[in-house]
């Protein structure tokens, strides 16, 4: 059965193709499977991490610092590379801390957020003298008291669960009752322990969702995020010096899926930044977290094609990939609704034809399935399948040693 072409995806669109051939990195996806060695595996573009951090570095206000989210894309190789580009990043365990503080980036550009922090993660934040996101009041207790055992005095902000949720997020950190953060009902009572706990308290870090895909919704999270900022900085008298407004900026994944209008969003901050903020701290370091809107259109996870084979007139692609590395194309990361990634075959990226075909992993799962009756070349086994949008919660978002086939190499090209 043929089908007619698909629509041209705006990520896919802005791959260069030589001859027939995907390029990664300016190599053909052929080649560059011999230069891994292996397949699966996962490839990061240098030229596109570099273009994709100028882009939001045109339409960030004037001061307005740019931070990386490391959890999207922890590789090290990632993370050095845009230690060049960002003004600092925010880690959420012990070991992306150690890999943001590998690079040339210092300390005091860290911020360390996430809940459940143990005491050694704690300790180890204190003397390496980052900034802890605190998520709770004993946490800020434990903080003081491994700064007392150190003698230093760790740089704390508060992170902030605001009294207002963000509509259009593919996922919600903020808003009711969540485990991230602080209730802004009783930031001020942890602001006074903390002062009397003799904590450096810089600000706040407020976030409130992510993968969002609508610049007014985004425009106006920004402005309330400030509002509320600036609300518990004066009712307790606290010289702000530090604000996280977080991110939430989204990445087209799916058919129906528009980019996100970077310029939109760029104006509506500048206008909360010079209405909201400087107009009360002029000298605020206001900071901007960003992690799958700099990595996730970056990445390409490429695998062979093993089998073909038909079953009742459903033909299935299947490859040496699958769930185990990259979870969320099969659907399984937070999908109510399956829907496809973008992918094709990558050296065959100009067909004469097209047929339905559904491309399964070797895992013993009917939820191995990384693109579900999707128009692609007829595939013969040794072809190159490509999921794009897979330089963010890839990997490290998977469960890789389930059926314990091989961890697939990542390479930045």
């Amino acid at each position: 059965m043929t089908a007619e072409p698909a629509p041209t995806h705006p990520t896919v669109a802005t791959f260069r193709v030589e001859d027939d051939s995907l390029l990664v990195g300016g190599v053909p996806v052929e080649l560059l499977a011999e230069r891994v060695g292996s397949t699966p595996f996962f490839a990061y573009s240098r030229e596109r991490l570099t273009a994709r951090v100028g882009h939001v570095r045109e339409h960030l206000p004037a001061g307005v610092e740019l931070n990386y989210a490391v959890k999207a894309n922890p590789m090290p190789a990632v993370v050095q590379h845009l230690s060049t580009l960002v003004d600092g990043f925010d880690v959420a365990s012990a070991r992306e801390m150690q890999v943001a503080l590998d690079t040339p980036t210092p300390a005091a550009r860290v911020g360390f957020a996430g809940p459940g922090k143990s005491i050694g993660e704690i300790t180890q934040a204190v003397a390496s003298g980052v900034t802890i996101e605190l998520e709770s009041e004993l946490e800020a207790e434990r903080v003081a008291e491994a700064g007392s055992a150190l003698g230093i005095r760790p740089k704390v902000a508060v992170r902030v669960n605001p009294d207002f949720r963000v509509k259009g997020s593919g996922m919600r950190l903020g808003g009711g009752p969540q485990q991230f953060g602080v209730d802004s009902e009783n930031v001020p009572m942890l602001l006074k322990r903390i002062a009397s706990w003799g904590l450096d308290c810089a600000g706040f870090h407020i976030f409130a969702g992510s993968q969002n895909l609508h610049a007014e919704i985004l425009c106006d999270a920004q402005r309330r995020t400030a509002e509320l900022a600036v609300r518990l900085a004066e009712d307790a008298d606290l010289p702000l010096r530090y604000l996280n407004l977080g991110g939430g900026f989204g990445i087209p994944y799916f058919e129906r899926d528009r980019p996100l209008d970077l310029s939109q969003v760029g104006q509506g901050l500048d206008e909360v930044v010079r209405e909201v903020i400087r107009a009360v701290y002029p000298d605020v370091r206001l900071v901007i977290e960003l992690g799958r809107y700099l990595v996730g259109e970056a990445g390409v996870y490429v695998t062979r094609v093993l089998d073909r084979k038909s079953s009742r007139g459903q033909h299935y692609l299947v490859v040496d990939g699958g769930m185990h590395h990259q979870l969320a194309a099969s659907g399984n990361l937070g999908q109510v609704i399956r829907r496809n990634y973008p992918v094709a075959v990558g050296n065959r990226m100009r067909p004469a034809d097209l047929r339905r075909q559904t491309v399964v992993g070797r895992l013993c799962t009917p939820l191995d399935v990384l693109a579900d009756d999707v128009a692609l070349p007829p595939a013969d086994v040794g072809d190159l399948v490509v999921v794009f949008q897979a330089g963010a919660y890839g990997l490290t978002a998977s469960p890789a040693e389930f059926l314990s086939h091989p961890r697939p190499p990542e390479v930045l090209v």
